[in-house]
């Protein structure tokens, strides 16, 4: 047997080819077994054990760190809430259908999300849908949108895009993201072979009509296309890496998170994240200091990035990241910004999360906290205070009258404020809904007030209308008073600043016809036909047909934009239910029923009972509720509708409180921005957004004289005994007769020296001093030496810099013409209210000027003091080099303005050391004077303090020394009734004291 195996074999290995046979055969053998044992016998636990070699990273968001004030008290926080996000994780076959696909779930997802109430996120997106249901761009014409643009069109720099594409409109650009070389929602190409049927809507559950070629068409409303293409940009921002998540809706409500959980098998890569949420605690009092958070721009994500590598660290912003967008929450973004976390976690191949990976957590690190010199109650106090005396000035200056001529006034020391100036501020500043007006469940009342408007359009429009077509239209200066407003609008608003038709970079200033219409001597036809003709009119603007237009079809074109715009314009709109008002199609009964009809005012109170048995005029019941702060003067807008404060400890340069009125929820701004909000706030009259206490900028007026008073004693002008003779009027003899200063008390002050010149504010004393610091050793005065010695004081008190305030602050103005007004805080001198703090400050503690801060330490999340260097906090800038005995003649007069001055706001009886100096600045003669104080105080109870009051168009310095009075005796104390919440017109006057 073994003989013939062995022959077996013999014979095998002569013959190769059966050799070789045998070989594969059993080869063959051992790959079936070994497929057999794979797919059979252990083919389920290998494929649960291939699901599971699918990782990924992460990201654990971390916490922004906590701002609080001087005591510890937060200001700033964070809370937990949920978003909404979606990852694109799916698997497809075709390019077709993927895009189908992502855009059928994000249309499913956004119907989800608003069916319960929440709204996508689209803050961050320059684009939104207006009142008109038409796409249009937010923010103003510039860099930042242009930026956009290219990235639109995948142009890495702005140059590189065509002249069309620098142009494009929002409109232009919607239907280039909707269709084939966009997201394809519109279309995924131009070849017809691959164009979207019935079918292909149909399978994927997205809603179409058929056009009048019978093609199938996406059938979608502008806002919804708004959001799917918002949520599709995002993820092309992350260039669809797999499993990098984007938030479609922040803030979501329980609902929203429970459909998401019920729809979990049909929606792709959607999830709810726990988030953190940022939070501003009476936020109004401080967000004009803190600012508010929100999703990075590209710029902003280059910039801190940028910033966080030049400090060695790690670059670890991305564009889900939620950063300071102003104020402090702006400037101390990178120690408040926590550390992200990180973990893996295995997910199966359909992107389903099954288990996380042991070893692989990272904790987040909560953000470093931040702790202010603000005190909160006295932040807060001292906006209130702001706020009952500018109503209580507004209530004493009311007057039931519909207009006043103001040419006719002697003076505007005590401009009456018309009711019909606050019936019309109650439409002007969005205040009453004219929105509302034309809406379903619009009352009767405003339905037939919509109904007379309609009729004053059609009678306005037919009249443009006119005037754009015929022949001999009528000369700019020839027609009546509301058609120079319409066409003012139509010029300077709707053509040029809103759709930027009529650019100035285009426009040739020196143009005679230009000048002529400046003039008002051609008509408005004759301007925007030359317009036209000259190539000052963008075309592209006015339509999107390539073909050539000539100058022709350019005017046909822009009057037919014109009128279809004007139609639907809600600041036009303003403008006629203003006349409305002066022509008496509306009354003070209408606009006080509106209120009530739109639930502003309520009716559970004894006034509207009073109202509506005809016991209260509308002029009676609006005075009423202004001054019940029913209606704040914010919502108004009128003169005076705001002012700022700003405390220090003139001891540090900390600053205890700075305060802007009106200001504004930033709650509302952070996280998901409200964008009706938001909007309202860039069109209110009041501007609550422009920070008035670092930003507003007004001369000074006799605050200024401290100034001049070091000025002259340091210089040897005068000396502490020296008299100047005040007899009402400056420069006689002197000066050429234009400057002529007459001093506020006309009859003169007699002799007087610096103390008593200080106290009674006299101007022919200070003029004097301005005078002869412009005399050179020959005693011959030049204006040029004058202003080089004021601007030498300013300097020496850092009046031309910035005061260090860690937000954004306007750069001060030194005045540098008119040395005579100068000297009394005119010319151009023009200072902020911190820059005013920060002058008294340095009076106050006799020439140590402080930068001002708002910061007082920062603690990592532990409570560990933090090492911020030696620009943390105030700092010194400088010391003064004056003598001493000059800054005691300075408080001395200072003390003496008080004590001796003003006897009627502050008794002998009250018990604060306060020294001060009034200021009445005019800025326009048509308008109320504005209001300054600045002092310095000193009471046992508590430490001393220095500060600023401004209130812009408050008649007479009087009121913001009433301010000061209110805000010294909170602080220290001496009442407990400050805090009203009530008008405040006690001691209210329009008498200029200095």
């Amino acid at each position: 047997m073994a003989k013939k195996i062995r022959k077996f074999f013999r014979r095998l290995g002569e013959n190769r080819t059966l050799l070789l046979g045998v070989v594969f055969l059993a080869m063959f053998a051992v790959l079936i077994g070994r497929l057999f044992i794979l797919q059979v016998v252990h083919g389920e636990e290998y494929a649960d054990n291939f699901e599971l070699q699918i990782t990924k990273t992460r990201t654990l968001e971390s916490t922004r760190g906590n701002i609080y004030d001087r005591n510890g008290k937060l200001i700033a926080g964070n809370k937990v809430s949920y978003s909404v996000t979606i990852e694109d994780n799916g698997t497809y076959n075709t390019t077709k259908e993927r895009i189908l696909s992502l855009n059928a779930e994000l249309y499913r997802l956004c119907k989800l999300i608003r069916a319960n109430g929440d709204s996508i996120d689209t803050s961050t997106f320059p684009i939104e849908v207006d009142e008109n249901g038409a796409f249009v761009f937010t923010g103003e014409e510039g860099t930042t949108r242009d930026r956009f643009r290219a990235d639109i069109y995948g142009q890495k720099k702005i140059d590189d895009m065509t002249a069309e594409q620098k142009s494009s409109s929002a409109e232009t650009l919607m239907t280039f993201l909707a269709g084939p070389d966009g997201f394809g929602l519109d279309a995924y190409s131009d070849d017809e072979k691959y164009a979207y049927s019935a079918k292909d809507f149909e399978e994927y559950g997205l809603p179409y009509q058929t056009d009048e070629s019978g093609n199938a068409v996406l059938s979608l409303s502008n806002q919804e296309r708004l959001e799917i293409l918002v949520i599709r940009y995002k993820m092309k921002q992350t260039n669809y890496q797999k499993y990098v998540r984007v938030t479609v809706a922040s803030g979501v409500s329980s609902n929203t998170t429970a459909s998401i959980a019920e729809n979990e098998d049909v929606l792709q890569g959607v999830s709810i994240s726990e988030d953190s949420e940022r939070v501003y605690y009476d936020g109004k009092y401080f967000s004009s200091l803190i600012g508010y958070t929100g999703q990075a721009s590209s710029d902003e994500l280059t910039e801190l990035n940028e910033e966080l590598k030049s400090q060695g660290k790690e670059e670890t912003y991305s564009t889900e990241s939620i950063v300071g967008k102003s104020g402090l929450e702006q400037y101390m973004e990178t120690i408040l910004q926590g550390t992200d976390g990180s973990e893996e976690i295995i997910v199966n191949n359909v992107g389903k999360e099954l288990e996380t990976v042991e070893g692989s957590l990272v904790e987040p690190k909560q953000g470093n906290n931040v702790y202010l010199s603000i005190d909160y109650d006295l932040q807060i106090a001292v906006y209130k205070i702001l706020e009952q005396r500018i109503a209580g000035i507004l209530k004493q200056y009311l007057s039931d009258v519909k207009s006043v001529d103001t040419s006719t006034l002697a003076n505007t020391d005590a401009v009456p404020i018309p009711i019909y100036d606050v019936y019309n501020a109650l439409i002007e500043n969005s205040t009453i809904d004219i929105s509302h007006f034309s809406a379903a469940d619009a009352t009767e009342r405003e339905q037939r007030i919509y109904a007379l408007f309609q009729q004053k359009l059609q009678q306005v429009l037919a009249e443009i209308t006119q005037e754009l077509t015929v022949e001999t239209a009528t000369v700019y200066n020839d027609l009546s008073d509301e058609m120079q407003e319409y066409e003012t609008f139509i010029v300077d608003k709707l053509l040029s600043s809103t759709m930027g038709i009529l650019s100035s970079t285009t426009i040739d200033e020196k143009d005679a016809t230009y000048q002529a219409w400046n003039d008002g001597t051609i008509s408005l036809r004759d301007y925007l036909t030359y317009a036209a003709s000259q190539n000052w009119i963008d075309v592209s603007a006015l339509t999107q047909d390539d073909a050539y237009l000539d100058s022709q079809e350019v005017y046909q074109k822009l009057t037919e934009v014109i009128l279809d715009r004007l139609a639907n314009n809600t600041t036009f709109a303003k403008k006629m239910y203003h006349y409305m008002l002066l022509q008496d199609m509306l009354d003070g009964y209408d606009i006080c029923n509106l209120m009530y009809d739109q639930n502003l005012l309520t009716k559970e109170d004894d006034d509207y009972a009073a109202y509506v048995a005809g016991n209260m005029t509308p002029f009676q019941l609006l005075s009423d509720k202004i001054a019940k702060l029913e209606i704040t003067p914010a919502q108004l807008a009128l003169d005076p509708c705001s002012g700022s404060a700003v405390i220090t400890d003139p001891n540090t340069g900390a600053i205890l409180a700075c305060v802007s009125y009106p200001g504004y929820d930033n709650n509302r701004l952070a996280n998901q921005m409200d964008t009706a909000y938001w909007a309202k706030l860039n069109t209110d009259e009041s501007s609550p957004l422009y920070n008035k206490a670092t930003q507003q900028k007004t001369a000074p007026g006799s605050t200024f004289k401290p100034l001049i008073a070091v000025a002259g004693l340091s210089e040897g002008i005068i000396t502490p005994t020296s008299t100047i003779n005040c007899n009402g009027l400056f420069g006689e003899g002197l000066v050429n007769e234009s400057d002529y200063v007459h001093c506020h008390q006309l009859s003169g002050h007699g002799d007087l020296n610096i103390v008593g010149a200080i106290q009674n504010s006299c101007n022919v004393f200070f003029c004097t001093l301005g005078y002869r610091l412009g005399l050179d050793e020959n005693g011959t005065f030049t204006q040029k030496r004058s202003l080089e010695m004021i601007q030498k004081y300013a300097d020496m008190f850092k009046l031309d810099e910035k005061t260090g305030i860690e937000i954004s602050e306007t750069d001060p103005n030194v005045t540098d013409s008119l040395p005579i007004p100068s000297s009394i805080g005119q010319g151009t001198n023009n200072y902020t209210t911190t820059q005013l703090a920060r002058y008294v400050t340095t009076i106050a503690n006799s020439g140590t000027v402080y930068n001002l801060s708002l910061l007082q330490k920062a603690t990592d999340s532990d409570g560990n003091d933090i090492d911020m260097g030696a620009d943390f906090g105030p700092t010194v800038n400088s010391e003064m080099d004056v003598d001493s005995s000059i800054w005691d003649l300075v408080h001395e007069g200072m003390r003496k303005v008080i004590s001796v001055s003003n006897a009627t706001i502050f008794p002998e009886s009250w018990p604060v050391e306060l020294s001060g100096k009034t200021g009445t600045a005019e800025e326009d003669h048509t308008r109320a004077n504005h209001g300054l104080f600045i002092g310095f105080s000193h009471y046992e109870s508590r430490d001393d303090i220095a500060l600023a009051v401004r209130i812009p168009f408050g008649y007479s310095s009087m009121n913001a020394e009433l301010v000061a009075k209110d805000i010294l005796d909170y602080y220290y104390g001496l009442s407990d009734d400050i805090l009203s919440g009530q008008a405040n017109s006690n001691g209210v006057a329009s008498v200029r004291a200095d």
